[in-house]
């Protein structure tokens, strides 16, 4: 598994890609809401499978969020979500950030503690899907 981090335009094409299918297809997010203006703003990240096929991606905004982390269900369970994680987090780190935060969908909730992050807040709906706010030290 090859992971690169690069900016939106040559991540847009395999990232949207994606993006949709998890999203909007699976978890019927609106086309509108999935794709924003922040993502020109972002570094992304791109799983690449052996045979070369992107099959993962997230986002670092400029404000240490991670977000729009997305893996195709074939790769689900195989490590390769986590692999993203901690490349953006080391991204992070890179450029001095001292915390990333996100906004989890409920259900990855345990993902995302094993990976070092704590829950905060309430529950609250986004786009229809149950999400709670976390972050991480670092």
């Amino acid at each position: 598994m090859r992971i690169e981090l690069m900016d939106w335009e040559p991540a847009r094409e395999a990232a949207s890609r994606i993006r949709f299918v998890v999203f909007v297809q699976e978890q019927h997010v609106p086309r509108e809401m999935e794709l924003d203006a922040l993502d020109p703003q972002c570094l992304h990240a791109l799983a690449y499978a052996p045979g070369g096929e992107a099959v993962a991606t997230g986002r670092l905004l400029p404000d240490a969020h991670i977000g729009r982390m997305a893996v195709l269900k074939a790769w689900r369970g195989q490590g390769v979500g986590g692999a993203i994680l901690e490349r953006l987090v080391a991204a992070a780190r890179a450029r001095g950030e001292r915390e990333v935060a996100l906004s989890a969908q409920t259900h990855a909730l345990a993902f995302y503690r094993r990976h070092g992050f704590s829950a905060e807040g309430e529950t609250y709906l986004d786009a229809g899907i149950p999400h709670q706010m976390m972050r991480r030290p670092l």
